[in-house]
């Protein structure tokens, strides 16, 4: 992945978080980029030759390819492509409405797949390139009041683990990333609350509870967390997925020990499930 004349970036949600510390930390180490966001507005201190900024609404499908097509023409091409943009819900299934769960599905799971699906015929012509996923710890675990949520990141994690199958052949590599508590402005700006049911107090009244205690207290650096992927992105041998925060290797790591042990005490009865044959029969 590395160029002698830097990489060409396109990175949507550049107002803040893990998006502006990708944009800021390839343009530190001479790449060239084009920054989008919902409002650009928040993006008017990027000035340069080496900065694009460009309007961009994930969920508006229409908007993608002028959106390349722009990207191409300023820089010649698009190297990494982040899939970045997203917003929060918190609430039970029975809390949100129907409208909320589609809307966060637009936002994380069909934007990001519509971006990745446009970007991939130019870079299987270029002959390499990257497609990072921003995901979450919440791409593989789950909490109460995160159900929106966790559906849209497990549906991109899915659908980037068979991406990365299908574009290999062509130099092309696909980076999932699951962070788990970083300050960005998930928990604060970005976050909607579904109408709270007291039937829910005790399970997702925590999780509310939780995210007001955590928005601005969180561990995480993302500053730190656009260093490790463009690490990733220049290793030899990449991941497919980077945990980001010792509360997401945790978290990640005892979900699969649980799976495991799942897995394992049902064993005999999901091997039971066969036709028996003839011989065992008779």
């Amino acid at each position: 992945m590395t160029r002698s004349d830097g990489r060409v970036w396109l990175v949507t949600g550049s107002t803040s978080g893990f998006g502006r510390a990708l944009v800021d930390a390839a343009r530190a180490r001479g790449d060239r980029v084009v920054a989008t966001a919902r409002n650009p507005q928040g993006l008017a201190d990027f000035r340069g030759d080496d900065v694009l900024v460009l309007p961009l609404d994930v969920t508006d499908a229409e908007a993608i390819q002028p959106t390349l097509d722009a990207a191409v023409e300023r820089f010649g091409r698009i190297d990494v492509l982040v899939n970045n943009a997203g917003i929060g819900l918190v609430g039970a299934l029975e809390e949100m409405s129907l409208a909320d769960l589609r809307s966060v599905m637009e936002t994380m799971f069909f934007g990001p797949a519509a971006l990745t699906r446009a970007v991939v015929p130019l870079m299987r012509a270029q002959g390499a390139g990257a497609i990072v996923q921003i995901s979450s710890q919440g791409g593989q675990v789950t909490a109460p009041g995160y159900s929106a949520y966790c559906a849209a990141k497990f549906a991109l994690e899915g659908l980037s683990e068979a991406v990365a199958a299908e574009v290999a052949p062509f130099g092309v590599r696909v980076l999932i990333v699951e962070p788990g508590s970083f300050r960005t402005g998930l928990l604060g700006r970005s976050l909607h609350a579904a109408p709270p049911l007291e039937a829910y107090a005790t399970t997702v009244g925590a999780t509310r509870a939780y995210i007001e205690s955590e928005d601005g207290r969180q561990a995480g650096d993302p500053a730190r967390a656009a260093a490790a992927i463009i690490a990733a992105l220049d290793a030899y041998d990449p991941p497919l997925r980077l945990a980001l925060g010792s509360d997401a290797v945790d978290a990640i790591r005892a979900k699969h020990e649980d799976l495991l042990t799942e897995l394992g005490r049902w064993d005999a009865v999901a091997r039971a499930t066969a036709f028996e044959s003839r011989e065992s029969a008779g």
